[in-house]
């Protein structure tokens, strides 16, 4: 299947080529503040099943280990892209054309979920990062 997104402008676009290989609700503050929303789900997609389509996302180091990329017309969250996984390309749940055609795996950071956020579902929850793939795009969360 192909899966396809972009932001809201349309100014930047993406296709996949293949399915996702992994999909995560993150919790850290870093997330929230880059989003605006109480958490974000990232869609894990292969490199090399993965192309920008158009204008490619502006990127903007978020810390040592990892870049947000975004729309720099309308200011779209897009990506994700971190050192320890450059095997992939992440991008926001929101920003698929079929958002409703993937299903979460698990959760990280949740010691940093907001305390009045209750999601229902049975994922497993990380307090810090998955022992599913390795991560240091968030090395401490502080509270942020």
């Amino acid at each position: 299947m192909a899966w396809t997104g972009g932001c809201l402008c349309g100014r930047v676009r993406y296709r996949a080529g293949s399915d996702p290989i992994r999909v995560v609700s993150c919790h850290c503050g870093t997330c929230r503040r880059a989003s605006g929303a109480a958490f974000m789900t990232f869609v894990h997609f292969p490199a090399g099943a993965f192309a920008w389509q158009g204008a490619e996302p502006t990127r903007y180091r978020s810390s040592a280990d990892a870049e947000r990329g975004f729309c720099a017309a309308c200011g779209s969250t897009l990506s994700m892209h971190e050192a320890v996984l450059a095997d992939r390309v992440q991008v926001s749940l929101g920003s698929l054309d079929r958002p409703d055609l993937v299903r979460p795996d698990d959760h990280v950071w949740t010691s940093s979920q907001l305390p009045w956020l209750a999601v229902a579902d049975d994922l497993p929850r990380h307090a810090t990062i998955s022992d599913a793939v390795p991560s240091r795009a968030v090395a401490d969360d502080e509270g942020r």
